[in-house]
């Protein structure tokens, strides 16, 4: 990955310019902050306070690098710390609540990351991820470490705050969203209080468009093979499609998000509910902790009007700690989000060219990767539901027979749910 980004200029590697973030736009950025303002002016600048102190550090940190240099070197000790704490949580025998440990999960983290090629060091989602899988790693033992964790990472790309949807009913998940709101609310009005402008984002990204990369997209780049007017602009830091119709797949996406957000809600209250009426529900935890933030994430991007390659940052990290669970019932899951992270390479950069003229080529790559997605959110969404307390037909068939019994199960699954 290090040597692919020293030679970003290579003619296989398409015309995406991987590096132009951390070379002109980070170093842009990071001149404005250091003047004590958030870049308000710029409609590249669509992401919330956190993201600001992430692209601080690297000049704070190691200020003799170049700008570039150091933001690399910071992104490789995010990718390390995230490798040892999967490492970890893979050679522990055992949860605490009584489930074996597997090294898959980081497995999955070292040999997955290289399918996007030099994209993960020339992004600052490596560090946000860190952040969201340490909290999911910590948070059954240490809630409030965990929480705190989370809300730095939403702080940075607001993601991060789903890691704690899973969060086990009761103590836990108090002490954890407490300390979740206390760590946002403390940073924002610190960061607000030395910063000017810190929450412009929130004007920026309400003008997003329908990124070309995004399903929305995707189904408009086919269209346009079907007569279809509309072109390709770049605007808000992206290739965004422009032309009838466009608001209209563009609201339809934000209403999806909704959705899926509501959707979210609704499970976790159901969660609530279950272990409130005394649901034997303790063997699959932490499974739930880790496995409903895949989900989740997976929901919303899906839905989302951008899926730009960066995100499957995200979907890879969630899923090495879904795999550090023998009886996750995320691993079929997790096969996806590894080949789409691999097609999400051919996409941008190497086949960039084709997405953005919606070749056939470009259309078919897009369509590849969305369509595993889709496949994958579905999966992970059923699955968790066979996960979820207050069903019959638990993880080991045996649930609901104790739940008539009024028994929990004595000994924990190792194996997925059924189907």
């Amino acid at each position: 990955m290090l040597w692919l980004l020293t030679h970003d200029h290579l003619p296989w590697l398409g015309a995406g310019g991987v590096t132009h973030e951390p070379e002109r736009l980070y170093t842009r950025w990071r001149e404005t902050l250091d003047d004590g303002s958030y870049p308000s002016g710029d409609p590249l600048w669509q992401y919330p306070p956190g993201a600001g102190a992430a692209l601080l550090l690297p000049g704070l940190l190691l200020p003799r690098l170049p700008y570039p240099w150091a933001f690399t070197a910071l992104t490789l000790v995010a990718d390390a710390a995230v490798t040892a704490a999967l490492l970890r949580a893979g050679v522990t025998r055992r949860t605490r609540g009584g489930g074996r440990r597997s090294l898959l999960g980081a497995l999955l983290w070292t040999a997955g990351l290289p399918l996007l090629l030099h994209v993960p060091l020339a992004r600052f989602d490596v560090q946000v991820t860190a952040l969201a899988v340490l909290a999911l790693l910590v948070v059954d033992r240490l809630p409030r470490l965990g929480g705190a964790l989370a809300a730095l990472g939403a702080l940075a790309k607001a993601w991060p705050a789903l890691v704690l949807a899973g969060t086990e009913p009761g103590r836990t998940t108090r002490r954890a969203w407490a300390s979740a709101a206390l760590t946002a609310v403390t940073l924002l009005a610190l960061l607000t209080s030395l910063f000017a402008d810190a929450l412009s984002f929130v004007r920026q990204q309400s003008g997003r468009g329908v990124q070309i990369e995004s399903l929305g997209g995707t189904l408009l780049s086919f269209a346009s093979r079907a007569g279809w007017p509309g072109q390709v602009r770049y605007q808000y830091g992206a290739m965004e499609l422009v032309g009838p119709g466009v608001r209209v797949v563009a609201a339809a996406s934000l209403a999806l998000t909704a959705a899926s957000f509501a959707l979210i809600v609704l499970w976790r209250l159901r969660v609530v509910r279950a272990t409130r009426a005394g649901s034997p529900h303790g063997h699959r935890y932490p499974a739930l902790t880790h496995d409903a933030p895949l989900a989740a994430v997976l929901l919303l991007t899906v839905t989302s009007r951008v899926i730009s390659p960066q995100y499957m940052i995200w979907l890879l990290g969630l899923s090495a700690v879904c795999l550090t669970l023998r009886h996750s019932a995320q691993r079929p899951v997790a096969l996806l989000v590894v080949a789409a992270t691999a097609v999400s390479a051919l996409a941008y950069p190497v086949l960039y060219e084709e997405v953005v003229a919606r070749t056939w080529t470009g259309c078919l790559v897009m369509a590849v990767r969305n369509g595993l997605l889709v496949a994958a959110a579905v999966l992970s969404c059923v699955r968790l539901a066979r996960l979820t307390p207050g069903r019959d037909d638990g993880p080991d068939g045996r649930s609901g027979q104790a739940a008539r019994g009024g028994q929990a199960p004595a000994t924990t699954p190792h194996g997925p749910p059924p189907g």
